[in-house]
């Protein structure tokens, strides 16, 4: 996993936040096309995410009681 720090903001790659997290980039694509996810260019070619937006498309789900 490879971040950059930028006055104090972690950045990440599609790829490294797919292969951090367990989701596919496919849905990280997604997100970041319809607007959930925003993203950061770095260059002609280069996108980054930040680690805290990525981080805060995984919601806690609440415990169920077994029966």
């Amino acid at each position: 996993m490879t971040t950059e720090t930028l006055r104090g903001i972690h950045y990440e790659s599609p790829s490294s936040a797919a292969k951090r997290t367990g989701m596919a980039s496919k849905t990280l694509r997604r997100r970041i096309a319809d607007g959930t996810l925003r993203v950061f260019r770095a260059g002609p070619r280069v996108i980054r995410l930040r680690v805290d937006d990525v981080d805060a498309l995984l919601v806690e789900l609440p415990r169920t009681r077994r029966r």
